[in-house]
């Protein structure tokens, strides 16, 4: 008789460490390893009040989903958002963990009208 153990394998609870799901070779490991991406904080720095407001995102955050985008030919911000919360590597290129919350598309498309259109930023 066959059987199948598929429906147990799903529900274990696992300890996972996104930085061995990620291949030595991945293209944004190459990536994070060349660009140390503070330099997006100078160029931001007028753009933030740091003293009044709500908390924002971290811009960083918002020019790695451009990267991540432009790298792997996604046409809009709403699929890249989609493609960010299965995909490990795109994850860790953020420095998300597998259960953290991903940044809703139009967090990002607002950010960028109210922001960033005429900055150098992007």
């Amino acid at each position: 008789m066959m059987s199948s153990n598929q429906s147990s394998k799903m529900n274990q609870i696992l300890v996972v460490c996104t930085e061995q799901l990620v291949p030595k070779d991945h293209l944004l490991r190459k990536v994070a390893a060349l660009v140390d991406f503070n330099f997006v904080y100078d160029l931001c720095k007028d753009l933030y009040s740091q003293e009044e407001g709500r908390p924002s995102i971290d811009p960083v955050i918002l020019v790695k989903l451009a990267l991540i985008q432009k790298l792997f030919g996604i046409r809009s911000m709403r699929k890249t958002i989609s493609e960010v919360e299965v995909n490990v590597a795109y994850r860790w290129f953020l420095g998300d963990t597998l259960l953290d919350p991903i940044l809703h598309f139009g967090a990002f498309s607002k950010n960028y009208v109210r922001r960033f259109k005429e900055s150098l930023v992007f």
